[in-house]
Parts: C-alpha cells; structure tokens; sequence
C-alpha cells in the first residue's frame, strides 16, 4: 500500500497534470526569496509546489552585506571560550565559511577547530541552516525547532548566550525591476509569500502599487510568526502561516488557502 505522503504525492502530480493541460489554467504563486538549489539542481519550494500543479517564481528581495569578519574569524579560532555556536541562517553559515577561506583557517578547521567546536553544542533555525551547518562539518541541533523564538527558550534554559552580526540586510537592487517584469509578464499572482519581516518592508509598496485595485484578491502567506506578526502590523491580511519554514509545510499551507483541484 502507498503510505498517505505517497498517496498525497501522487494525486498532486496527476492533479498537476490535468492543470497543465488547461482544466483548469494553473495557478500562480509568487515567493519572496532567493532560490537555493539543492542536489537535483532546483529550489526545493519550486519542487514542492509543482507537484500540485502551481506554476511558483522566486524574486530575491533582500541582499546581505557581510560585517565583523575579523572579530568572528578569531572568536573561531578559540572554541574554548564558549559553551557553543548558534547559526540563526544559512548567511550566518557564509560568514563562517568566509572567515575560514580568507584567513587561510581551512586546514586547521579541519584538523582540530571543527572537532573541539562539535565537542560542544552546536544549534541551528530551520533544515536549510542544519544542511549547510552539516556541510562543514558541524553536527547541529535544533533543526526541528520550527522558528527562532522556539529554539530560543531551549538554548536560553541551558547556557549564557553572546550575540554577534555579521551580515545585515539591505534590499536588492533588482527588486522594483524583476517584480515590474513579473506583474507584466503574468499578471496578479494568486498568492503572495513573505519569507522574512525584511522582505515584507522592501517589497510591500511595490506589490501595493502594481496590483491596483486587484491586491485584495491576493493571498498573502507568511513563513514564520515573525513575518505574520510583521504583516500584521502593516494592516496586511494574513491568509495563513507555515507550520515550520519547510517547502512541505508552506505548500501544505498554500493548498489550503488556494485550494487547487483534486490536491490533498
């Protein structure tokens, strides 16, 4: 027998055939974010929503500027002074691999810095931190915790903790243009998702100002609490929320508000 995810997957890829084939025309979502390929070479929230017959485009919204390498590269360097590290992104993750490559620290990563900072606690938000967490050689927990404010409570309960950025947010410089072109190209999109309070606040006014008088009819989904509570305080309608920043829960999700043709 199939299992039920089995069965959910199979009757999304013929109810996404049937899309295609015009009965009836597919619906189109649009997402907030970068892409990030994984190993079949396609964003995995692309994959996720095709499977129910929902034609997904992705557009950056947010850049990132790298900051306080030095002082991170050698906080590296002396795993004995913490209890532990905390990736709260996968840019925080970048940082890392940026301080090891510029300061000629890979081999001695290798050899013992990795080994002493994974004999310790090692945390992660989200599956798509834990994967590039993993990549170099990091054993991280906390991966399952779903948003950072969860994860918070359980590290806060266990050791001191010190804060430290590296990288802050500014918007992409092609925002305007590539949501321009999208609005142009397909028109009003079925359902909008945010995937960060950042993203909301760099791109709202432009979604405003492109869907006249057709922005009401849009589903706005957010991925976390944070984004919810940031649309919130913009007056947005929140049509629903992932139960956790995963391709499987935000297509779950999605389904439900738009609810496509014969898809679970």
């Amino acid at each position: 027998m199939l299992s039920i995810l089995a069965a959910c997957r199979l009757s999304c890829l013929l109810a996404r055939e049937r899309l295609l084939e015009g009965l009836p025309g597919t619906m189109k979502v649009l997402l907030l974010k970068d892409a990030k390929e994984d190993d079949s070479g396609q964003d995995p929230y692309i994959q996720e929503l095709q499977l129910c017959g929902l034609e997904a485009t992705l557009i950056p919204v947010l850049s990132f500027e790298f900051m306080s390498l030095p002082s991170l590269s050698e906080k590296l360097s002396h795993p004995e002074g913490f209890g532990g590290l905390i990736f709260t992104s996968p840019r925080a993750v970048e940082a890392v691999k940026l301080c090891l490559e510029k300061d000629n620290k890979t081999e001695a990563w290798e050899k013992s810095l990795k080994d002493r900072w994974n004999a310790k606690s090692v945390y992660v938000v989200g599956s798509a931190t834990a994967s590039l967490v993993n990549k170099i050689g990091l054993d991280a927990e906390g991966a399952g915790s779903g948003n950072a404010e969860k994860l918070a409570e359980y590290i806060c309960s266990r050791i001191p903790m010190e804060s430290m950025h590296v990288y802050q947010t500014v918007p992409h410089p092609g925002i305007q243009g590539s949501l321009e072109s999208y609005y142009e190209n397909q028109g009003i999109p079925a359902s909008i998702t945010f995937f960060s309070p950042s993203g909301l606040k760099y791109s709202l006014e432009y979604i405003q100002a492109l869907s006249g008088g057709s922005f009401d009819q849009i589903k706005f989904v957010a991925i976390g609490p944070s984004t919810t509570r940031a649309m919130a305080a913009k007056g947005l309608p929140v049509s629903c929320t992932a139960e956790s920043p995963t391709p499987q829960a935000l297509a779950a999700g999605i389904r439900k508000v738009l609810k496509p043709n014969n898809c679970c």
